[in-house]
């Protein structure tokens, strides 16, 4: 009979890594939910602010979230609902769309992003040094592009076909 290990410091990492998830959570739900955003809301429009033209191909925006393409044509729907993001139909794929940041949106995100990111500084970021936090940075990008390979989708524009 084997003997397992219980103190095996792979259980310790993701252990502190959940802990560490629900405590974030638990203090920037509150700031979102005062500026009527849900987690997947804000997730859905920041990631439209920071990504090209501020918008993104519904397909990519799926799998940026993790969401099913129901799941993000849900969100989409409220959010458009509310004025935060519009469908764009797609020039090239008649097949394709994309859900593209307004104004309203910005404004909603640029109301949030003050407390947001000092609540981020004061209880994550802010209390590495320059050098911790980069390494982290690369050792997060490092295991989400095992465990979320396609969470960057159509984050980088597409470059224009060259012509000759």
């Amino acid at each position: 009979m084997s003997v397992m290990n219980f103190d095996d410091p792979r259980l310790t990492a993701i252990g502190l890594l959940t802990e560490v998830h629900a405590g974030l959570l638990g203090r920037f739900l509150p700031v979102l939910s005062a500026a009527g955003l849900s987690e997947i809301d804000f997730e859905t429009v920041i990631r439209l602010a920071r990504s090209p033209n501020q918008r993104l191909r519904m397909s990519d925006l799926a799998a940026q979230t993790g969401l099913s393409t129901s799941g993000v044509t849900r969100v989409v729907d409220r959010l458009e609902r509310e004025g935060l993001v519009r469908r764009e139909a797609c020039s090239s794929d008649r097949r394709a769309s994309y859900a593209a940041l307004t104004d309203a949106g910005r404004e909603r995100l640029e109301g949030v992003l003050p407390q947001h990111i000092q609540d981020i500084d004061d209880c994550f970021t802010g209390l590495l040094s320059e050098s911790e936090l980069s390494a982290f940075l690369d050792s997060l990008r490092k295991i989400r592009a095992v465990v979320r390979p396609c969470a960057t989708a159509g984050a980088v524009e597409a470059e224009a076909p060259v012509r000759p």
